[in-house]
């Protein structure tokens, strides 16, 4: 990096800064109603679907394990002195759900195959709660919407999908679980006569008792829907460089087996092109690593202003980056380039009015799947042409060996 004088017109450190593909989103220590929804209604990032996949195939456990206990339920009933009627509509609804259970398990071994799989277990755990209610309310209204046992099977659903780790999993429960139950509350309050709707054994049905029903399982939405936001905020910080907002190491770990499998289900290509800003050392040492840490800033707010969709920037740490591609070797080398002389042409400014600091970088790249089929043999080969670049006089790109 030298020093070189500059026009104040070129202090494009100082411009706004737009978003881009490799912006990701900014914490605070207060986050507005509105982020907070807005990041339960977006899909996960990599780390997170990761996270939930592993949720995914615990609740599929548990939910065996749990349909397991429901066979018990059916004979409680029949010692405890229930309608034989009672009895074989909840052994049968027990056997639904733990066939049910069978077959969600196998397929929540794949979950990130199915991306469906979550809404869909979801949806299923609510409505075989509702699908429960229904058939017993079809002989007694007061045993179905003053059922303390079956009515938890909704709390369940919504609990469980804060295993998940995704927030609309969670809103889907719980807006499932307020339209199936209250429309079952509704339509039996409306069409029952009265002299039904009271039990010795369950007591009397009545609007009041079932819109305080509502309003906890509305609560129960918004606890568990709160619970997801904060996994997703603490996942999402370990997956991000606190420094320059890019993701990082970890980010990468997780996200770049699933680009890997898509170029190769596909037949598409990926390139990695490691990067390393030439001499940051001296900068540190001679500046201090305050300045340092405004030139990692200033080269990254540059590298977002000439980002393109399909590319992925991570900060590995100190003064080194990488940028995955979808494209082949060669035209990624073109892009890459184009990104050097990008920095190299917008100086960093020391201080205002000062003088400005020249930023280059060296890169080196590597091609999947010819070059490596891993992250760890795109790296190593990524290296080898790095280090080849510093050999050559650094801020070029190198993307052939020698």
């Amino acid at each position: 990096m030298t020093r070189v004088s500059g026009d104040p017109a070129d202090r494009s450190d100082e411009r706004r800064v737009r978003r881009g593909p490799f912006d990701e989103p900014r914490h605070s220590a207060k986050v507005p109603v509105s982020d907070a929804i807005a990041s339960l209604l977006a899909r996960p990032d990599e780390i997170m679907l990761e996270v939930g996949a592993g949720g995914e195939l615990l609740v599929a456990r548990l939910r065996a394990v749990i349909a397991g206990l429901l066979l018990l339920l059916p004979l409680a009933n029949m010692l405890g002195g229930g309608t034989l009627r009672g009895t074989l509509i909840g052994l049968a609804g027990a056997v639904l759900v733990n066939v049910c259970a069978q077959i969600w398990l196998p397929l929540a071994r794949r979950s990130r195959r199915y991306r469906w799989l979550p809404f869909a277990t979801s949806a299923f755990d609510v409505t075989a709660a509702s699908a429960v209610l229904v058939v017993i309310a079809a002989h007694d209204v007061p045993a179905a919407l003053n059922n303390p046992v079956v009515w938890c099977g909704y709390l369940l659903a919504i609990l469980l999908t804060a295993l998940r780790g995704d927030g609309r999993t969670t809103l889907l429960a719980g807006a499932l679980v307020l339209l199936q139950y209250g429309a079952l509350a509704a339509f039996a309050l409306v069409s029952t006569p009265a002299e039904a709707l009271a039990s010795s054994e369950h007591g009397i049905v009545t609007w009041a008792t079932q819109l305080q029903r509502l309003v906890l399982l509305a609560a129960g939405t918004l606890i568990t829907a709160m619970v997801v936001y904060r996994m997703q905020r603490l996942v999402e910080m370990s997956g991000t460089d606190g420094l320059t907002r890019l993701p990082n190491r970890t980010w990468l770990l997780h996200r770049i087996p699933r680009l890997l499998r898509t170029a190769r289900e596909e037949g598409g290509s990926l390139t990695l092109a490691l990067i390393n800003l030439d001499h940051f050392k001296r900068v540190n040492d001679e500046a201090g690593h305050n300045v340092g840490d405004r030139v990692l800033r200033h080269v990254v707010s540059v590298l977002r202003d000439g980002a393109e969709p399909g590319e992925w920037l991570v900060r590995l740490g100190g003064e080194e980056f990488v940028l995955v591609m979808r494209k082949p070797i060669g035209t990624s080398w073109e892009r890459v380039d184009a990104l050097r002389r990008l920095v190299a042409g917008r100086p960093f400014e020391l201080d205002r009015g000062a003088d400005f600091m020249r930023v280059t970088f060296s890169a080196g790249l590597a091609g999947y799947p010819h070059e490596g089929t891993d992250l760890s043999s795109l790296l190593s080969r990524a290296d080898q042409r790095l280090q080849q670049a510093k050999r050559e006089g650094r801020n070029r790109v190198v993307a052939r060996d020698c």
